[in-house]
């Protein structure tokens, strides 16, 4: 019963975190629900339900559980490797078969990382040239004093089954004001820049307007040349916003105006993809370009929010999808545009999930401004993240059961 209690603590402690909104005992309660079984369907973009379902999810390794799993990636090392981080401070190396019994540990930082609720180790990313120098990119929250710390390690080869902890290298660090809201994807571009999502800095409805402030780390995609050293560890692109300003913004900038973009993804045409999560209301999607301004307080998705601040309204760019908590769903995780070869009718898709629900969707683009959507699975569980393997296939990540899922067609 102790074991139950503790576990339902934890997901209750992140799903109200994630959101924030004023449906807590709402939440609660389907927290606390085991995941049900999923089942695969298809809606059209009105939600009502048609045709032959299209994929299911199937667990990608039976023998294998994690603790709370929130990434899934790979090196890109000629392995067949892939890696699972887990919230609290780990990274799981896996050989990427389905009959695998084992999971080593590839870093320990739990010492160094303060995890619960939003707080813990949040994103992995490992360099395009990893095979040759060995580095991978880290995003995690500490205490005393709460930051985020974006840092390097490094891995003695290539195949290395594990990493030395004392091979970090701290790029850059920031002030946490609260314990909520820290975004944390890590990712390089198709240009070879690493992208660091962050969110406003949390409490509700951004009190210290974060996200619309240019000074500030906070409420922004950041975009750095982790090959320079022009800024100690890492430099500016030339290219980024804000780079050069006399203003006094931070020259990492490449978007503002987010609340919460907890997970962001490149689509094969280099189009950057967030899941934004919404405030009391509206969850959405984004396609985010370089210096563009998403809103965020003045909006949440295409609704006012606090428009107190003199902005120009006509700068700030719409999602180009959203939807409302009336259904149940309210809490956006993003997800990626597939590109595999198992599931080809769902090529070109956008594929993502509210974590609440369990549903797992996928967004037709019709240009940059206006969308069309399916439901694909309901049920699915507490779906922290998406990632893909070596082939491009589609995995889950499964917050609540330590599991890691695989989108499959259903044939």
């Amino acid at each position: 019963m102790k074991g139950i209690l503790m576990f339902s603590k934890t997901i209750v402690t992140f799903v109200i975190s994630l959101i924030a909104t004023s449906g807590v005992s709402w939440i609660v309660a389907i927290a606390c629900q085991p995941a049900k079984q999923a089942d695969a369907i298809v809606a059209d973009s009105t939600g009502s339900m048609s045709g032959t379902a299209l994929v299911k999810v199937v667990n990608a390794y039976p023998k294998l559980t994690f603790d709370s799993p929130v990434e899934y990636t790979y090196a890109n090392d000629g392995t067949n490797r892939v890696f699972v981080v887990e919230q609290a401070g780990r990274i799981r190396v896996v050989e990427n078969d389905a009959n695998t019994a084992s999971a080593g540990i590839y870093l320990d930082i739990r010492s160094k990382v303060a995890s619960g609720g939003e707080m813990g180790l949040l994103g992995l990313a490992f360099h395009p040239d990893f095979k040759q120098n060995g580095f991978f990119y880290v995003n995690y929250t500490k205490s005393n004093p709460r930051e985020t710390i974006v840092s390097r390690f490094k891995a003695s080869s290539a195949n290395a089954s594990t990493v030395d902890p004392g091979s970090e290298v701290i790029l850059f660090r920031f002030d946490q004001p609260y314990s909520n809201h820290n975004g944390g994807k890590v990712l390089f571009g198709p240009d070879g820049y690493l992208y660091v999502s962050t969110g406003d800095g949390g409490s509700g409805g951004d009190p210290q307007n974060n996200g619309q402030n240019r000074s500030s780390w906070l409420g922004k995609i950041l975009r750095v040349d982790v090959n320079s050293t022009d800024k100690g560890q890492y430099g500016i692109p030339k290219d980024n916003p804000f780079k050069g300003n006399t203003n006094g913004y931070r020259e990492e900038i490449f978007a503002y105006g987010l609340r919460n973009p907890w997970r962001i993804s490149f689509d094969e045409k280099g189009q950057l993809w967030v899941g934004d999560v919404g405030q009391n209301a509206i969850e959405e999607v984004d396609i985010v370009t370089k210096g563009g301004n998403y809103g965020w307080r003045l909006k949440e998705g295409n609704a006012n929010y606090n428009t107190k601040d003199n902005a120009n309204a006509a700068e700030l760019i719409a999602p180009i999808w959203q939807y409302s908590h009336s259904n149940g769903d309210v809490s956006i995780t993003g997800g990626v545009v597939y590109r595999g070869s198992t599931n080809p009718d769902l090529r070109g898709k956008y594929i993502y999930a509210d974590y609440a629900s369990g549903r797992v969707w996928a967004l037709t683009p019709n240009g940059t401004k206006s969308a069309t959507n399916q439901e694909l699975v309901s049920g699915a569980g507490a779906i922290s993240a998406f990632g893909e393997d070596q082939k491009n296939e589609l995995y889950l990540c499964e917050y609540g059961g330590g599991k890691i899922l695989k989108l499959m067609a259903n044939n």
